[in-house]
């Protein structure tokens, strides 16, 4: 945990940038019937019946002392999706930097293991090279603040029926443009020396 509260607490610095990286799945939903239009004094109205159109599994990369983000919406979540997106961190965010530290939680998926699962190794060994990764605790994944961007996109774009893939990339293209021009990021406050108060009970008695 002190791990990742030190790397929170450190100045900007674009050759060793920090990331914040997730991923949560979305289920598309389509409508049965046409919503009613809104009409004066009446909100739109949509039928309570719906129809299930599978899932999709969105990615995230979060900056917060840049207030950059980024999304990416993929089919599912595999090692090889893992892979694909590190490899995309590295080579198109941030090629100049010279170790890029990412902050993620302990999923199975996210190891250098799966880079050498989807690539050659010396292309794995390349992109492993760049990466330097900081995990939250077994149930401490709410220390990763792209959790926090990922609760403020629920509300403010996937609070509605998203029937497609396509629909769902066009909508989260636009939120993630929409922030990155706001430069929106978060306002942390949880230290390390906050962290020894308040979760005491979880320091080993000396």
């Amino acid at each position: 945990m002190e791990d990742v509260l030190d790397l929170y607490e450190e100045p900007f610095d674009p050759i060793k940038p920090v990331v914040t990286f997730d991923e949560r799945p979305v289920q598309l939903i389509s409508e049965t019937r046409q919503p009613v239009p809104a009409q004066p004094g009446q909100l739109e109205r949509y039928d309570y019946e719906y129809h299930r159109e599978g899932t999709a599994n969105l990615f995230e990369f979060f900056q917060p002392l840049a207030g950059w983000r980024h999304l990416k919406v993929t089919d599912h979540r595999t090692k090889s999706d893992f892979a694909q997106c590190m490899k995309e961190l590295v080579d198109v965010h941030f090629p100049e930097a010279k170790v890029i530290r990412v902050v993620l939680d302990n999923l199975n998926t996210h190891d250098i293991s799966s880079l050498y699962e989807t690539f050659e190794p010396a292309e794995a060994r390349r992109i492993a090279r760049k990466l330097e990764f900081h995990y939250t605790p077994k149930h401490g994944s709410w220390l990763n603040m792209v959790e926090i961007e990922f609760s403020i996109l629920s509300r403010q774009c996937l609070d509605r029926r998203i029937p497609s893939v396509e629909i769902l990339k066009s909508e989260v293209a636009c939120w993630e443009k929409q922030r990155n021009e706001q430069k929106a990021t978060v306002r942390w406050h949880f230290t390390t020396e906050v962290a020894r108060v308040r979760l005491h009970s979880l320091y080993p008695s000396i």
